[in-house]
């Protein structure tokens, strides 16, 4: 049988490590993030309006899409569900005629701060492993610039 892979076994293989990383990852994620009922889109979309806030006053569906990487349908859909939950609220823009201005609600905040505080503790304890995690991090950022 001729050789197909590069690699002796699967865990010789960077992107392999990496996909099983993200995938247990993701699904701790998602168990912390249940008592908030919020998936971790939704989790990542609220907190990003509450980052965008501090420095733009209006923020718009586009300026969020923009800054996680989404796209802007998947932004939308996950903003309507926020909406349901009473997480954010949707204003009229005052200059643009064509676009909504998005709003993190007290009651998002409140959710927002609580989340915040179990994904940043779950980070904290998921990477301490690392010999460098600001390293690691450094790494993580090279690669989002390609």
């Amino acid at each position: 049988m001729s050789k197909v892979f590069q690699f002796e076994t699967p865990n010789e293989s960077t992107g392999f490590l990496l996909w099983k990383v993200n995938n247990y990852w993701q699904r701790e994620i998602k168990k912390s993030l249940s008592r908030f009922d919020l998936t971790h889109t939704q989790f990542v979309i609220l907190a990003n309006i509450y980052y965008l806030g501090i420095e733009k006053e209006n923020i718009t569906q586009m300026d969020i899409a923009n800054q996680i990487g989404i796209d802007k349908m998947l932004t939308s859909n996950v903003l309507k569900a926020l909406i349901k939950k009473d997480l954010i609220k949707r204003e009229e823009h005052k200059t643009d005629t064509r676009a909504k201005v998005v709003k993190i609600s007290k009651s998002g905040q409140i959710i927002l701060k609580k989340a915040l505080k179990v994904v940043e503790d779950f980070d904290k304890l998921f990477f301490s492993n690392l010999a460098n995690n600001k390293m690691f991090t450094s790494e993580l950022i090279e690669l989002l610039k390609k």
